[in-house]
């Protein structure tokens, strides 16, 4: 059941905005990144990571997602384990995060967004001129990608129990690993 090319099918199936896309890679890339640290099973990691906003189209108000979603998810046979993952990775269904699984999922889904407004500000638009001290930056900057939530963020790195910014290296290397995917590879 948990297989990438499945779980990109039911993305694509709700998910047609290129940058709700982009960022669902974005944050399989690095919930695979933490599934290699910690030894855990990778495939389950990004499928979560892959389909956590696959229903935010179609639900984009608090009242439906994630719990929508959710419903659809286990509708399909999904795993309980990442169905409950996807509805905790936000706070407002109030789920304790228990798993290293649901801890990685809320630590990783805003700073992957926000890495990539870095990198997008960047002339050259490549991840690669992307490091810490510029996500730090930005992070003080409220201006700048103000939906972002910058105290989830850090709240999702002590959760996670990694100091942050060694928390915001491992995000930047596993957004790097996909720039092209991205559209982060920079301009010619």
């Amino acid at each position: 059941m948990l297989d990438r090319a499945a779980a990109m099918a039911l993305l694509r199936e709700y998910t047609k905005s290129e940058s709700l896309l982009k960022h669902a890679l974005a944050v399989e890339a690095a919930m695979r990144a933490y599934a290699r640290k910690y030894g855990e099973d990778e495939e389950q990691w990004g499928v979560v990571g892959l389909l956590h906003d696959f229903d935010y189209e179609i639900h984009p108000t608090a009242a439906e997602h994630p719990a929508e979603g959710a419903r659809i998810l286990a509708e399909r046979g999904y795993p309980e384990d990442v169905v409950y993952a996807i509805q905790a990775h936000g706070e407002i269904l109030g789920l304790p995060r228990k798993r290293k699984m649901d801890q990685a999922l809320y630590a990783v889904d805003e700073l992957a967004g926000f890495i990539i407004a870095v990198a997008l500000v960047r002339p050259s638009k490549s991840i690669a001129e992307v490091d810490v001290a510029a996500v730090r930056k930005k992070m003080k900057d409220k201006a700048f990608a103000r939906a972002v939530h910058r105290e989830q963020i850090a709240a999702g790195a002590e959760e996670l129990g990694v100091p942050l910014d060694e928390h915001v290296a491992a995000v930047i290397a596993a957004l790097q690993s996909i720039a092209g995917e991205l559209g982060l590879q920079g301009q010619a």
